[in-house]
């Protein structure tokens, strides 16, 4: 029994079609560089700040395209065995005491034995070289400048040939290469070598029109009003506030699904500074903020917005 695969989209409007159905707001110019990646089966290098909105891409492309998502999280540290492939121990011991026992003293049938698929433990790399029926999956590769410079050097022959080189195997590639997202908060600075494999795209903080559109998509039950000063608030937040790390889309989302909670129908300011940890994760932003400062900026949106802002088409 075959399954049928969800067809890549094939123009531009066809993938930000794609990424609204899985309710990604996103600009042309991301569109354009995704479309182009899915069509020319390279991997795509989404660098930007933490919180907006990078890793769910790839979660947003394996749900629309139905294919699975294989995640490899990068951390200091990360290496073959947590990332590629490891070797079953304790099951290869345990064959080589019933070889023994059975009197089995062929070394070499023994060891073409215990070094087979059926003692390999696939990790993320090489399980996103498997075929799939739905199609070849999405691999996103998170945080890669969280990972030690020395682990890029072991992606170069994935990213270039879709292939891994196990010793004891031999080379394994991949019948259709998997749609691969890799993302970086930049903490450090990327090989050239790795990122020419790749489309490149700079995930900015979105604009207030698209932000807006993104809170009514994912905290519809906000009330206008609130969602529409969240949203002026956070924005001026990053323009003119000199803050150690401003808010990203996920904070605001955060926010404005907290005050939709408390009941709150526009932005108070005695409520936003009770809630600012919500918005705002170091405390030394927060005392930035907080106080006769908000509560000016707070005074400085109402003016400026209109009294009933008009509901929006959904994006």
């Amino acid at each position: 029994m075959t399954t049928a695969r969800t067809p890549l989209p094939d123009s531009i409007d066809g993938t930000l079609a794609l990424l609204d159905q899985g309710g990604y707001v996103a600009g042309r110019d991301l569109a354009t560089v995704l479309h182009l990646a899915l069509r020319m089966k390279r991997p795509l290098f989404l660098e930007g700040e933490a919180g907006v909105g990078k890793t769910e891409i790839a979660k947003v492309l394996a749900a629309t395209l139905g294919r699975n998502l294989i995640r490899l999280q990068c951390y200091e540290g990360l290496d073959i065995a947590s990332a590629i492939y490891e070797w079953n121990y304790a099951a290869q011991m345990v064959e080589i005491r019933i070889a023994e026992a059975a009197g089995d003293t062929d070394h070499a049938d023994l060891s073409r034995s215990i070094f087979s698929e059926r003692f390999l433990i696939k990790r993320p790399v090489l399980q996103a070289l498997e075929p799939s029926l739905s199609g070849p999956p999405v691999f996103l590769i998170d945080e890669l400048d969280r990972a030690d410079e020395a682990f890029e050097a072991f992606l170069l022959e994935v990213l270039a040939d879709n292939q891994v080189t196990v010793p004891e195997l031999g080379t394994i590639k991949a019948q259709e290469p998997p749609v691969v997202i890799i993302t970086t908060n930049r903490t450090r600075e990327i090989h050239d070598a790795l990122k020419r494999r790749c489309l490149y795209h700079w995930v900015d903080y979105p604009d207030a029109e698209r932000e807006l559109a993104i809170v009514r998509r994912k905290v519809p039950g906000a009330p206008e009003r609130l969602t529409a000063e969240i949203v002026a608030f956070v924005q001026r937040l990053r323009t003119t506030e000199d803050l150690f790390k401003q808010p990203g889309v996920a904070e605001t989302l955060d926010w404005a699904t907290a005050l939709t909670e408390l009941n709150e129908l526009a932005l108070d300011p005695d409520m936003a500074n009770d809630t600012l940890g919500v918005l705002l994760k170091y405390q030394d932003d927060i005392e930035r903020v907080r106080g006769s400062k908000l509560r000016q900026m707070v005074e400085e949106i109402r003016n400026t917005l209109p009294s009933a802002p008009a509901a929006m088409p959904n994006v």
